[in-house]
């Protein structure tokens, strides 16, 4: 049965899953045993490792030949509700494997569970097209490990950095750095998660790798704004990490050695056919390998380690353990006396998914831990240090009914954060918090017919710093008529939980984490107990040119209210202490694609305008007034990027050109020196504080960016393994790129120059 025949089907049950069974039966009017009506689920594997399927098609036709259906989520999951009684054809399809057909008789009962194997073979021609292509729709798009490999980077490890670096609306500080900001928003607004554990800071210190080596992932799901209800806790974007599950039948692993980095992969069964094992590392080789190819110092060393222990408890339930931990260390600028800056990630989590035969529902029930502890300076002294924990318990659960899907679920996060700050003209200020936070969705999904669909949810968020819940209403739009797709989203989002970023030098990677203040900022202040606040609208149009070329246009515009920015200050330092400000950004993206069986090709450009209003007191003795707009250091206003991919004669051959406009700084114009002195003290014996005098902030743009990378690769195949071979070059031109500007000494650190580089891997 085709893709466009599912649309169209009657009863078209999604594969989401979400929690709170019987709340959720009750509000759908349905009771355990009542009625006729019978539900059919359980789990597609793949016959030859044991790992699940996603996007598997399993369809039933009764007698009359009306057809219900479902596709598989990442867990390889399916559930048909609202089925009657008799006899029906079940098949089960996928690209790449031989489709699955068997009689299926249903009788009276509390509903049947049936886990279906599907064997590597004969691909479906009438799926390729919509199987290959990763949909945009309004803000949300679904990377699989296919769609990363087409994108060059300097090695064979593959990492969703270099496809997140690439998107238009993201904006990368380049080849250092570690940070994305992703449509006008910081990092720290940023909620990121492996199996639905948070990962505070996963981009590694060299901006071409993260805590996700594609390796590891089944598939990421990036929401670059207006996301649904199921997520919560930070008003930017989210990108959700699915982890493979590993092979429960066969052991499998791969090894890749280049000058930037080396990893190790391995995977296999701990108990046949119960219990797997997917286990990942990777070390930097970057001071001792590129280094010495340019000839110059990186002095960076990051690695990250990944583990995940997956069991088949039950025939209708799956459990899962795993354990991630980053660490980065690397110097900002050169000179004789550099700072190094350090971070280190580490979580671990449960999750326990069932499928329960008395309710047409899925469960989902999680716990995990998550840490992140960054310093800078010295190590055995720093001068600034940043610690943040938080501890996470959540039930959630999807209810599967005849038009309708409904998810719901409650959710508790404890947040502790701490922090202490030194350095050159700066006092040590030092700040503890801690925070509770309290969560509940609901967001039923509509399946009106003719190509529309229509989620509409509610996320009620208790912060602890004040009684009353903050309620965030949202809502997702989309309607497919045959080869336009048109959607549209909105949604109010809240954050308790502040990033704060030393504003003074360009390019600052230092992060300090604190909350919203629970008291007023000042006499005149009355934004007490009050989280970030944020405003989505978006809009977009996807059009299918021709046969796997596409067309997508997406505008936005975010609304940006009670943010807390540190103070500006004409001290040299940096402060905890907080300043409100609001913000607004609107941007659009444009995207051409270009998907066939040996050829990918994609050019992008993204338009942001990111202007924040600052208020401060202090302002009007500076600029003769309390509010102060400007656009902030992350506000690329235009961004090109182009990739192409093809594969010629068994080799694989990819290019990609990236441009973006300069980002804006502060630029200091002149010192001079502030003391207090009275009728006693001479001011030639009394030490003063050092004072900058700026312009007017970001007022002035840094170079703009742009680099053109290439990289051609072969596999060859061995006796025990497959070996590839991959020559790839960074920067071809050698472009003078900017990283880092300190504004007092105006010390300057490059981005990568012309960087050629060779990587072996072997898999097995």
């Amino acid at each position: 049965m085709s893709l466009s025949a599912l649309w169209r089907s009657r009863r078209f049950a999604s594969g989401r899953r979400v929690t709170v069974a019987l709340a959720i039966a009750a509000m759908c009017g349905l009771r355990a045993g009542e009625g006729s009506a019978q539900s059919l689920r359980g789990f597609v594997t793949d016959r030859e490792n044991g790992a699940p399927l996603e996007l598997v098609h399993v369809v039933l036709v009764d007698a009359d030949s009306t057809a219900e259906g479902a596709i598989t989520d990442a867990d390889g999951s399916y559930l048909l509700a609202g089925l009657e009684p008799g006899r029906y054809v079940l098949r089960a399809s996928r690209v790449g494997y031989r489709a699955f057909v068997d009689t299926l008789d249903l009788g009276l009962g509390n509903g049947r569970t049936l886990s279906i194997e599907l064997q590597p073979g004969f691909a479906l021609q009438e799926v390729v097209v919509e199987a290959e292509g990763a949909r945009t729709v309004a803000g949300f798009q679904s990377v699989r490990p296919r769609d990363i490999a087409r994108i060059p980077t300097p090695d064979l490890t593959g990492d969703l950095a270099a496809y997140l670096a690439a998107m238009p609306g993201v904006v990368a500080l380049g080849d250092q750095g570690g940070q994305l900001f992703i449509r006008g928003g910081e990092p720290a607004q940023n909620l990121v998660q492996i199996d639905g554990v948070l990962v505070y800071q996963p981009m590694h210190i060299l901006g071409f790798y993260s805590a996700f080596p594609s390796g590891i992932i089944s598939r990421s799901d990036i929401h670059a704004g207006g996301f649904g209800s199921t997520f919560g806790e930070r008003i930017s974007s989210v990108i959700d990490v699915t982890a493979r599950t590993g092979s429960s039948r066969v052991y499998a692993g791969s090894a890749t050695i280049s000058p930037f980095i080396s990893s190790l992969q391995v995977e296999g069964p701990i108990l046949r056919d119960r219990i797997s094992v997917l286990a990942s590392a990777r070390q930097s080789l970057v001071e001792h390998g590129a280094s010495r190819v340019i000839g110059r110092d990186l002095p960076f060393n990051f690695g990250d380690a990944f583990v995940k222990l997956a069991a088949n408890a039950t025939e209708s339930s799956r459990a899962s353990l795993i354990a991630l931990r980053t660490f980065d260390r690397g110097t900002l600028h050169e000179g004789p006396d550099p700072d190094e800056v350090r971070w280190e990630n580490r979580s671990a989590g449960f999750r326990y998914l069932v499928l329960p035969r008395k309710f047409p529902l899925s469960a989902d029930i999680r716990a995990s831990w998550s840490r992140l502890a960054t310093e800078l300076g010295p190590r055995a002294d720093p001068l600034r240090e940043s610690r943040i924990s938080n501890r996470h318990l959540s039930a959630e659960a999807t209810f599967h009914g005849d038009r309708t899907d409904v998810d719901a679920g409650i959710a508790l996060r404890v947040v502790t954060t701490s922090s202490r700050l030194d350095g050159l003209y700066q006092r040590i200020a030092v700040d503890y918090e801690r925070a509770q936070h309290v969560a509940a969705f609901v967001e039923p999904q509509f399946r009106i017919g003719a190509g529309l669909r229509l989620s509409t949810g509610v996320r009620v968020q208790f912060f602890d710093m004040r009684f009353a819940p903050f309620l965030e209403p949202r809502w997702r739009l989309e309607w497919q008529r045959g080869r336009h797709l048109l959607s549209a989203a909105a949604g109010v989002y809240y954050q308790s939980v502040l990033g704060l970023y030393d504003r003074r030098d360009a390019a600052s990677v230092f992060t300090v984490w604190t909350t919203a203040p629970r008291e007023r900022l000042g006499s005149d202040d009355i934004r007490a107990g009050r989280a970030q606040r944020a405003l989505h609208g978006l809009a977009g149009y996807r059009l299918e040119l021709l046969h796997g070329l596409h067309l997508s246009a997406e505008a936005y515009v975010k609304r940006l209210d009670n943010l807390y920015i540190a103070e500006w200050t004409a001290y040299p330092r940096f402060t905890t202490r907080l300043q409100p400000a609001d913000g607004q950004v609107r941007g659009m993206d444009l995207r051409l694609e270009l998907r066939l069986w040996s050829l990918f090709g994609q050019v992008s450009y993204g338009y942001a305008a990111t202007r924040y209003t600052a208020k401060q007191a202090s302002l009007r003795l500076w600029y003769g007034e309390e509010e102060l707009a400007f656009h902030p250091p992350h506000d690329r206003r235009h961004q090109i990027n182009t990739v192409l991919g093809l594969t010629v004669n068994g080799f694989d051959v990819g290019a990609r050109m990236a441009f973006g406009s300069g980002l804006p700084f502060s630029r200091a114009v002149a010192f001079d020196g502030f003391a207090l002195v009275d009728d006693v003290t001479s001011i030639a014996e009394r030490p003063g504080f050092r004072r900058v005098i700026y312009e007017r902030p970001y007022d002035a743009r840094l170079p703009t960016y742009h680099r053109l990378d290439l990289s051609v690769a072969r596999t060859f195949a061995a006796a025990a393994a497959e070996i590839t071979v991959q020559a790839s070059v960074l920067n071809v031109y050698d472009r003078r790129n900017l990283f880092y500007l300190d504004v007092f000494t105006l010390q300057r650190t490059d981005q990568l120059p012309f960087l050629p580089s060779l990587s072996l891997k072997a898999a097995f």
